[in-house]
């Protein structure tokens, strides 16, 4: 089944520090841009990042198997190679998580790997992974 894509606008507080991060680390390719937005293509879905300091970050966690996970947050699940493959470019990478590689619901119904992080600005991005894709909503 194929899927439209999303649009999701959010704050940074530096757009070069926001190239970097999503088009350099992430491997975003970069689309349009000004001097107050740039758009970028995360794995298909429009992502744009809008010059607005100090407007970014969580402003809550809610406690999901034993982890505060902020919110809000985005991110992608990501086919289990994949999430490996971005796991290690990101901890040689030297990036702070906020919550580490890992897996949870370990043995039960959506048994995921996961792992928190944010981009320069303090946005949450989650990157997840299933054994099973098709236990992504199970319950």
């Amino acid at each position: 089944m194929t899927r439209p894509p999303f649009h999701l606008a959010f704050p940074v507080n530096d757009l070069a520090t926001a190239r970097q991060f999503y088009g350099e680390l992430l491997g975003c390719n970069e689309g349009r841009s000004s001097a107050e937005w740039i758009d970028f293509d995360f794995r298909g879905h429009q992502i744009v990042t809008h010059l607005a300091p100090n407007a970014a970050g969580d402003r809550a966690n809610t406690h999901v198997d034993g982890h505060g996970v902020p919110v809000p947050h985005f991110g992608l699940v990501l086919n289990m190679d994949e999430w490996r493959e971005l796991a290690k470019k990101l901890e040689d990478a030297g990036t702070e998580f906020v919550i580490a590689p890992t897996v949870r619901f370990k043995g039960k119904p959506g048994e995921q790997a996961t792992m928190f992080l944010r981009d320069p600005a303090g946005n949450a991005l989650e990157f997840k992974a299933f054994a099973d894709p098709d236990l992504l909503f199970a319950s």
